[in-house]
């Protein structure tokens, strides 16, 4: 079972995307209560390695206002991603040879754990962008035209 908390639609439009992974994030006890409320936003997020590791920048998890006094939320804060030895190798070779982005798909639940899916996506140009515009417009036209047949 996996329910959505938190989505990155603008990824698919500015990037294109090659391959995803499913990596596990190491959060707060109040980041999980916040994530269970659904207070999670990903538009601005990025992936970086460091140091053979992979983290989570500008995920911003909003805090409850119920979060414990004696704790200073940070919303912003760099988050470590949880990947294998393997997946993390791909990903490093992917980056510094190949000239990929590693940015973040969604954040979901996934047996009352929280994901997140990354792509490794290579940025598109302004004239791609606008052609996945003209093509996305053309299938609503058609099923505008195959209703009105009906």
């Amino acid at each position: 079972m996996s329910d959505q908390i938190a989505n990155n639609r603008k990824v698919r439009h500015d990037y294109q995307i090659e391959q995803t992974f499913e990596a596990g994030i190491v959060l707060a006890g109040w980041e999980v209560k916040s994530l269970r409320d659904g207070k999670a936003q990903l538009s601005e997020s990025h992936i970086i390695i460091k140091g053979g590791e992979a983290f989570l920048l500008n995920a911003h998890i909003a805090p409850l206002k119920t979060v414990s006094t004696h704790i200073t939320a940070i919303p912003d804060r760099t988050r470590k991603l949880l990947l294998n030895k393997r997946e993390l190798d791909k990903l490093i070779g992917s980056v510094e040879r190949k000239g990929y982005t590693l940015v973040p798909l969604n954040l979901h639940w996934k047996n009352n754990k929280v994901k997140v899916d990354i792509a490794l996506a290579k940025g598109k140009k302004h004239y791609d962008k606008r052609e996945t515009e003209k093509r996305r417009d053309w299938e609503r036209e058609k099923q505008k035209l195959v209703k009105l047949r009906k």
